[in-house]
């Protein structure tokens, strides 16, 4: 079973928030993972659209294990995946939506 979206604290601030939209993005978001775990950021991603796709990929769920509170649009998964229990929490566009609120910074993959 998948988990449910742990919130984030809404007063918590997000250095960066990295949302993957395009399963063609793992390997960008693999090592971008690995520098924001390096440099000790408060950050977070939000997948959605075909994104949800590079969940499958162990190697990236261990990477944003680091993350703080990591989502998974519940439509997309549904969408564009075998089905299965998702490896992160599942939410919607308007858990991204509270996230971009908080974050100082977001990039989009």
């Amino acid at each position: 079973m998948s988990a449910t979206v742990t919130e984030i604290p809404r007063e918590e601030i997000i250095d960066l928030l990295i949302i993957v939209s395009t399963a063609e993005s793992g390997p960008v978001l693999l090592p971008l993972a690995r520098a924001c775990r390096r440099r000790d950021l408060h950050w977070t991603c939000f997948f959605t659209n075909d994104g949800v796709r590079v969940l499958k990929d162990p190697a990236i769920v261990e990477a944003i294990k680091h993350a703080n509170a990591p989502i998974a649009c519940e439509h997309s998964w549904a969408r564009y995946t075998e089905g299965g229990d998702c490896p992160i929490a599942l939410g919607s566009q308007t858990d991204n939506s509270a996230v971009v609120a908080r974050a100082r910074k977001v990039i989009g993959l």
